[in-house]
């Protein structure tokens, strides 16, 4: 409990003491500095969520980090069991990231700014022409260079394997033409949502990115099946997270 407090409290004093630096983010946006306000959020952000994850007394093993293109914008597709999947898949990336996020965060005080402003975009899953403006807004942003995470199970799920990824998920990335990068995440649940009456454990995260996949070398196939795919490979990689989870636990 001692831990799940910290975590609240830590973030309750971000939010609020860091609202005077919201007229100067949207001056940035209003003048064409996006890149600048994304910038500075995310490093913020990301600063955050480390003294968030450390509070909380977890370990993030990160594995393949060096795929991730440098030189464009690239969709992060990966499987959701957490809240705390935001948090590291946040810092597991080079320099942070946007999110596809539920509608529903939208409503929150003062966390809805620094969403918008490390450019996550809310979704509205239940109004189909919502939904479609949304994503349309997350092809312009990998257009205009800002990276995205993108969680296709529509839900959060403990099972051992995710729900079914959801093909029109991925359509930001290829309209965009940039490249996707599995996400595999394991662990995250044993922080909060495994424990009873969700009180904060310390837990060890497993995250390990695939290889880059570029729209422009699909054929219709594989384009038509590809979350799908991205799906199983991210089975095999959460498979790998148990087995070394394993050999840890008899060391």
């Amino acid at each position: 409990m001692i831990r799940f407090l910290a975590d609240i409290i830590y973030l309750f004093f971000f939010l609020t003491l860091t609202a005077p630096l919201y007229p100067v983010f949207n001056h940035w946006n209003k003048t064409g500095q996006a890149h600048k306000r994304s910038e500075m959020a995310q490093r913020m952000v990301m600063n955050a969520f480390h003294l968030c994850l450390r509070f909380a007394g977890t370990k993030v093993i990160v594995e393949g980090k060096e795929k991730i293109p440098t030189d464009t914008a690239v969709l992060y597709v990966g499987n959701h069991s957490s809240y705390y999947d935001i948090l590291c898949s946040f810092i597991a990336t080079p320099s942070g990231t946007g999110f596809f996020a539920k509608k529903e965060m939208e409503k929150v005080p003062c966390l809805r700014h620094w969403m918008r402003y490390i450019n996550c975009l809310f979704l509205d899953r239940t109004n189909l022409k919502e939904g479609l403006k949304t994503m349309n807004e997350g092809t312009q942003y990998l257009k205009d260079g800002f990276s995205m995470v993108i969680f296709p199970e529509g839900t959060r799920s403990q099972d051992d394997e995710p729900h079914d990824f959801k093909e029109g998920s991925l359509r930001p990335a290829l309209k965009a033409n940039v490249p996707l990068i599995p996400l595999a995440i394991s662990g995250t649940a044993d922080i909060l949502e495994n424990n009873r009456l969700y009180t904060v454990k310390p837990a060890t995260v497993h995250i390990t990115f695939g290889d880059p996949i570029y729209p422009d070398q699909l054929d219709r196939t594989s384009k038509k099946h590809l979350a799908a795919s991205i799906r199983n490979e991210i089975i095999e990689m959460r498979k790998k997270h148990k087995t070394t989870e394993k050999k840890d636990a008899i060391m």
